[in-house]
């Protein structure tokens, strides 16, 4: 199981948000470059970044960041925020990263979504975050009429091969993923054919919470505010991660 630190940027900051509320925004770093550099040295292989501003605006906004972050490291790089029209995702692409994550976009924009696929492939990645099980976007300042798990079950009909799902409710809050929604989410993405990739998101706090992940058989977990308050070592998480069993097809 891969293990994502995550890196949310504001206003060109290293920060984290409370179960995506942007009034309740902790500062943990005012050089995500140094961040990124300090994941890459505990051994980490892929970086999540989001883009908080852009998520918020429609549009991105911290991609001078994300360029210094680019040069300054060898990680894989996933990033989201804002990516809602070809022209932002190729721009984006071009930049070296390696994946981009589209959430608002994929949700309201399903002929975007279709193009986006047929260019790019695996490396479109969708974000479904949700709130109590329904879809949010925009930043997570709205959220939509239909269930995550539904629209994770019409999108991998549409050829998504990946997906990042968010618990919001357990965002940030050190509180312990939500096992059963992933366990849904990762029901629907197995059903598919091929099989689709999940990524879970949201709450981790401790090597156990990595490892009821790894059981589930998910593809990889991203870690936020658990490393920046120490609660978790990242050099440990991603030995803990290497070291587990996923789940069998059968469950066993």
């Amino acid at each position: 199981m891969i293990v994502l630190p995550a890196i949310d940027l504001r206003e060109g900051r290293c920060v984290r948000l409370y179960q995506g509320d942007y009034r309740q925004t902790t500062v943990y770093s005012h050089d995500p470059v140094a961040v990124a550099q300090r994941w890459q040295e505990a051994g980490a292989r892929w970086l999540h970044l989001v883009d908080l501003d852009g998520a918020a605006q429609g549009q991105p906004v911290n991609l001078a960041t994300v360029e210094r972050i680019r040069a300054a490291t060898t990680l894989q790089i996933e990033l989201g925020g804002g990516l809602r029209d070809l022209t932002s995702i190729e721009h984006v692409l071009s930049l070296g990263i390696e994946r981009v994550v589209l959430g608002t976009s994929a949700v309201r924009q399903p002929a975007l979504l279709a193009e986006a696929l047929q260019r790019w492939g695996e490396r479109i990645a969708v974000g479904l975050d949700a709130r109590a099980g329904l879809v949010a976007v925009a930043g997570w300042q709205q959220t939509e009429r239909i269930a995550a798990v539904e629209l994770a079950a019409q999108l991998c009909a549409l050829g998504v091969a990946r997906f990042i799902y968010t618990d919001i409710a357990r965002d940030g809050t050190l509180g312990g993923p939500n096992l059963e929604a992933l366990q849904a989410m990762q029901q629907v993405v197995r059903q598919a054919r091929p099989a689709r990739a999940l990524i879970a998101s949201g709450g981790v706090r401790s090597l156990e919470d990595i490892r009821s992940l790894a059981r589930l058989g998910v593809e990889g977990v991203i870690i936020g505010k658990a490393l920046y308050t120490g609660d978790v070592d990242l050099t440990a998480a991603l030995a803990c991660a290497a070291s587990c069993e996923p789940m069998t097809e059968s469950g066993a």
